[in-house]
């Protein structure tokens, strides 16, 4: 009996060991190489299309310079639909976000935690924390702490709280602490109270505009199902999955507008990074605020952060 109680001992303590083992090559993996001088990105939605629609064009941006962008869902969106859910909904979802990435050159993962069920306690801080320090990130992009939806309010506060924690040594210690604060920035919204958004940043995205419609026609669940507020009737409103090319131009004209609207609202910002000339023909714009939190970056750190960005205006 006690031979075969501490063999039982020895095989845990080796099973341990080898996830261990595997979670670290797979962690590894992950990991952009931090000596190949190119920056590294870390985009937080909190369901498994948030960070594609606020970030998809400028990861699309960063990754064909390449540059390393994850897109991170922090939670597994499995009650977003309107007709099912669960585990099933939480694949699907996971699915859906893994082919928008590989769609727009990145990375992406999605934590196991329920839709609208997220909280902003420790054990999460901890790990947006870890996510951080693991990427290496140099930028860091997530949703205002104010907005209509509970899950997204959270990974605001989430994000924030880590914004200082990222570079403490004895927070997480089983990861290594950041040698430098990354810049935090703010997906752009509508929301007016307590402050409405401020653009410090508009990138211009024409030129990966129609690859991010593409992107995000794999988000079938959301853009042509509805989500979790859909119905048989909106659904029915999409073109069908047998017409492809209808859906297409049924979703870029949505696109179109929302995009567009984003080059209008913010187009002096564009003119600051681009100059007036240039600004004028943007077409479609995504939109970030630096938070208060975390690096403070000057004009050239931003252009160096943002490669992308156009020449700098004449003064």
């Amino acid at each position: 009996m006690l031979r075969r109680y501490l063999w039982l001992i020895g095989l845990s303590l080796v099973a341990g060991l080898a996830f261990q083992w595997f979670t670290a090559c797979e962690s590894r993996a992950q990991t952009p190489d931090v000596g190949d001088g190119k920056l590294r990105i870390i985009c937080f939605g909190a369901h498994p299309d948030d960070a594609e629609y606020k970030s998809g064009g400028a990861a699309a941006l960063w990754a064909k310079q390449g540059h390393h962008v994850k897109l991170v869902s922090v939670t597994n969106g499995d009650i977003g639909h309107w007709q099912m859910s669960g585990g099933a909904l939480a694949k699907r979802r996971t699915a859906e976000s893994a082919l928008v990435a590989q769609r727009l050159g990145v990375t992406s993962e999605v934590l196991d935690i329920h839709d609208g069920e997220l909280l902003p306690t420790l054990e999460y801080r901890k790990t947006i924390t870890r996510l951080i320090r693991e990427w290496q990130a140099d930028v860091v992009v997530s949703h205002r702490p104010w907005d209509y939806h509970p899950d997204h309010r959270y990974v605001g506060v989430l994000v924030q709280d880590a914004a200082y924690m990222v570079a403490v040594p004895f927070f997480c210690p089983d990861v290594p602490p950041l040698k430098k604060n990354p810049v935090f920035l703010y997906s752009s919204d509508g929301f007016k109270k307590p402050y409405p958004f401020v653009a410090d940043i508009a990138v211009a995205i024409d030129d990966v505009f129609e690859q991010k419609v593409d992107a995000l026609m794999a988000l079938e669940s959301q853009t042509f199902e509805g989500g979790a507020l859909g119905s048989q009737a909106s659904m029915d409103a999409a073109p069908p999955a047998s017409q492809p090319e209808q859906r297409r131009a049924w979703l870029r004209e949505r696109w179109d507008r929302r995009s567009g609207d984003e080059a209008k609202r913010y187009r002096a910002t564009l003119a600051r990074w681009y100059g007036q000339e240039q600004a004028e023909k943007i077409k479609y714009a995504e939109a970030f605020e630096i938070c208060e939190y975390g690096q403070q970056p000057s004009e050239q750190e931003i252009r160096r952060l943002f490669p992308f960005l156009g020449t700098a205006p004449a003064k």
